[in-house]
Order: C-alpha cells, then sequence, then structure tokens
C-alpha cells in the first residue's frame, strides 16, 4: 500500500479525481444520468474516508476540440467550446453529489458568476477545509491546455497527496491493448518512462508537472465498484506512475 502522506503540510490528506467526459456517456446519451448516479454514490463513498477532495472533469462527451479542429474550427474557439463542456458536466456532477446529501462547490476558470463561482485559490482550500468537494471546470481557462494539465495543475495548487485519473481502462500498458493481445499493463512506472514512452494516458504537460512537483498519478478503472475508495485509501488499483523504476504486473 502507497501512504498518502505528503511532505507538503496540509491539514488533511487531500486527492485531486480526474475524470473523462466520456466516462459519464451511454450509448445512446451524452450525459447518463444513471451512470452519474452511481459515479456520485462512489465518490460519497470515497469521501466519507474523510479525505479532501477536489475534481475536475473532462468535457469530451459533448465537445472533442481536437476533432473540431481537424475540422478546420480555429483550434482556441473550439478549446473555449471544450472549456464550456466541462461547466456542463460539472453542474450535473454537482447536482447528483448534492442529491446523494454531499455538499459540493463548481469553481470555473472562465468567469460565469450566475452559474458557478470563479476559482479562486484560498477559497478553494477554505472549502476543502468545510469538507466540501470542489468541482473544477473551465480547465485553466487558457486554449491549448488540456484537462488533463488543469488536473495536475489544480493538484499542486491545492497540495493534493495524488492525482486520480479514472479512466475506462485498469492502468497504463506499454502498447494498446485493444490493437495487441500481447500488451502488458504496467504496476509502476517512472514520470521519466512515462514521459519517454510517450504513453497517450496523459499529455506530457501533465506528467511534467507532477513530476516536479512530485505528485503520483494513480491511473485505474472507475467503472469497477468500489475502485475510486480503493485508491484514495492509497492502493494501488491500476498503475502508479512517480519516483518509482517501472514493472508490469
Amino acid at each position: 500500500m502507497l501512504s498518502l502522506v505528503s511532505s507538503k503540510k496540509v491539514s488533511c490528506h487531500r486527492v485531486l479525481l480526474k475524470l473523462s467526459g466520456e466516462a459519464l456517456q451511454s450509448e445512446n446519451e451524452s450525459i447518463c444520468h444513471n451512470i452519474v448516479r452511481e459515479l456520485a454514490a462512489e465518490i460519497k463513498k470515497a469521501h466519507a474516508l474523510r479525505f479532501h477532495m477536489g475534481i475536475v472533469v473532462g468535457g469530451g462527451n459533448i465537445w472533442r476540440g481536437h476533432m473540431a479542429e481537424k475540422s478546420g474550427m480555429d483550434r482556441a474557439n473550439a478549446d473555449y467550446m471544450g472549456m464550456l463542456a466541462t461547466v456542463i458536466n460539472g453542474l450535473a456532477l454537482q447536482d447528483a453529489l448534492e442529491k446523494q446529501g454531499v455538499h459540493t462547490r463548481v469553481m470555473t476558470s472562465i468567469d460565469m458568476r450566475n452559474v458557478a463561482e470563479p476559482f479562486i485559490r484560498r477559497r478553494a482550500m477554505r472549502h476543502l477545509e468545510k469538507g466540501r468537494v470542489v468541482i473544477f471546470v473551465a480547465g485553466t481557462g487558457n486554449p491549448y491546455f488540456t484537462t488533463d494539465t488543469t488536473a495536475a495543475l489544480r493538484a499542486a495548487e491545492i497540495g493534493a497527496s495524488m492525482l486520480l485519473k479514472a479512466t475506462k481502462v485498469d492502468g497504463i500498458y506499454d502498447k494498446d491493448p485493444k490493437k495487441h493481445p500481447d500488451a502488458r499493463r504496467f504496476k509502476t512506472i517512472s514520470y521519466t518512462d512515462a514521459l519517454q514512452k510517450r504513453l497517450q494516458v496523459m499529455d506530457s504537460a501533465a506528467f511534467s508537472l507532477c513530476m516536479d512537483n512530485k505528485i503520483p498519478i494513480m491511473v485505474f478503472d472507475m467503472f469497477k465498484k468500489g475502485n475510486i475508495c480503493r485508491a484514495v485509501s492509497g492502493k494501488t488499483v491500476g498503475t502508479l506512475v512517480g519516483d518509482t523504476p517501472s514493472r508490469h504486473v
């Protein structure tokens, strides 16, 4: 088991959970309310372990900026549209969490005060100290940055002990397991190897931010029941990226 004790002086262990927008969708719905409710129930259980929890949610279920760019759209405009998509997902997740009794705040990097609070680091820290789940939306507020980079940035800003990247796969593989039956999953992998191998689980800016700030990353399957709680508790349920030798399962 990996200890979540950080060298940073925080009053309580903090984690940053990164959710992909695609995780919220079903075959027929861009936002599946049953999936969001089940996800909120898992987050509630993890939050009950008395961790400070921040969440960054993507917007790929609604809009994918890089796909629009390939169709000829200006990259900056496409990215701003993607940021707005994350706001929609954040509000959906907030609604599901609050219906289950979890006090939640949505904080946005783009000013829209009638919808969500503006992101102010000290205010976010105060919400966390009061036991509220804080959902960070609208990315960094700037185009050309992914929500993975946003997750790494917010994790550093709130002094998180770990970045938990919840995905549709059960960890990081040495090659695409959908195309290669002999693909092997890493149990642990170093930041350097993750960067050099150009693994597509997170972008290089996110890996670099975590490496520079010594924030371990856990990549795991969010759809396996109980995995969020296990990951928050520090159990290796997927692949751990950090200052550790790389080894396969």
